[in-house]
């Protein structure tokens, strides 16, 4: 293998169409690919999948092509904490997720010298349009349809309306502009809430505040939209005065992670009745413990953080890993480059 030669670690399950376009990215780029030791997905576009009991010769294959790598497409599935010492080549790690920072964190990555680059965008369109899904949910009345359906109740009602209304949008990065521009396009007023200091030109917005200013506006929205990453300064954005805030009916859509929100202050809020309804791809523990009141309740709308997940995912990283490829071997910047003091 020349020197020149970038050689590219697939790490996580991706189909051989896409593992064929990364190589053919540019003639510099040499793949390492060996579908049989990566896990086995449980659906499109699984990048965890279901482990595989290697022997001790394919767990040495797996471990001779991670010391060749100067390149990886997502983590080391085996031992992501020991990335470094196992890939003693590798410089920089495509992740598939937009939000690794949590991960950074526990495994110790964020303190080596590796470059991570994020999925950001990726994942955009499919959470807007489960947000919406959400705001359109609880508008409509399904819970009480729902209900009337399973009791073969006819019963005409007079519902809501999403053209109109307000939303509050928290994270204006690639998740938070494509909810924007979807609930803008729906009619909904978005109110888009950002870093204190940073200014934004998102389309869809009708007017922007700093993230430590949200209780001026809670209580002016119907619904609050969570897009942002999991930071130190997002961790417990949301608890019980923000939720005492937020109008009577109103509604809660989680699509940003779990610990944004102090999930025992929401189930009191829903409980209560105080809230109309949430609507939530992800929870404070993740797979969500049986015995969460959560399951119960008809107003709330559990996904197994799944939202972002559709079938065309690896296509889209795919293209975003190829643009980076050739960014890498321009010397150019990269896009969605992790920025360790913003934790994103």
């Amino acid at each position: 293998m020349a020197d020149d030669q970038l050689r590219v670690l697939i790490a996580s399950p991706l189909e051989p169409q896409h593992v064929a376009r990364i190589e053919a990215a540019d003639p510099r780029v040499s793949v390492l690919y060996a579908p049989g030791l990566l896990p086995v997905p449980r659906y499109p576009a699984d990048h965890t999948g279901v482990p595989r009991d290697l022997s001790a010769a394919e767990f040495g294959a797996w471990s001779a092509l991670r010391r060749q790598a100067d390149v990886s497409f997502d983590f080391d599935w085996q031992a992501p904490a020991d990335l470094v010492a196992n890939c003693p080549r590798l410089r920089w790690v495509q992740g598939t997720s937009a939000g690794i920072g949590g991960f950074l964190d526990r495994t110790g990555l964020a303190g080596t010298g590796l470059v991570f680059t994020t999925a950001a965008g990726v994942h955009g369109v499919p959470l807007a349009e489960f947000a919406l899904l959400g705001l359109l949910y609880f508008a409509k009345g399904m819970p009480a349809l729902a209900g009337a359906k399973a009791a073969r109740h006819w019963q005409r009602y007079a519902g809501s309306q999403v053209a109109g209304s307000r939303a509050l949008l928290v994270g204006l990065g690639g998740a938070g502009r494509s909810v924007a521009r979807l609930l803008a396009a729906a009619g909904v007023e978005v109110y888009g809430a950002g870093r204190p200091g940073h200014r934004y030109d998102v389309p869809g917005v009708a007017s922007y505040l700093a993230s430590d200013q949200l209780r001026q506006v809670l209580p002016e929205v119907d619904a609050l939209v969570l897009a942002c990453p999991l930071t130190e300064q997002t961790r417990g954005l949301i608890g019980a005065p923000e939720l005492a805030l937020m109008r009577q009916g109103s509604v809660l859509v989680n699509i940003s992670r779990g610990p944004v929100v102090d999930e025992e202050a929401l189930v009191d809020a829903l409980l209560a009745g105080h809230l109309g309804g949430a609507c939530l791809d992800v929870f404070a523990t993740e797979p969500l413990p049986a015995g969460s009141p959560l399951w119960d309740m008809p107003n709330v709308i559990v996904s197994p953080h799944s939202a972002a997940t559709v079938a065309a995912e690896n296509g889209l990283l795919t293209d975003l890993f190829i643009d980076n490829l050739r960014r890498w071997l321009a010397g150019r910047p990269l896009r969605n480059t992790y920025d360790r003091a913003a934790g994103y």
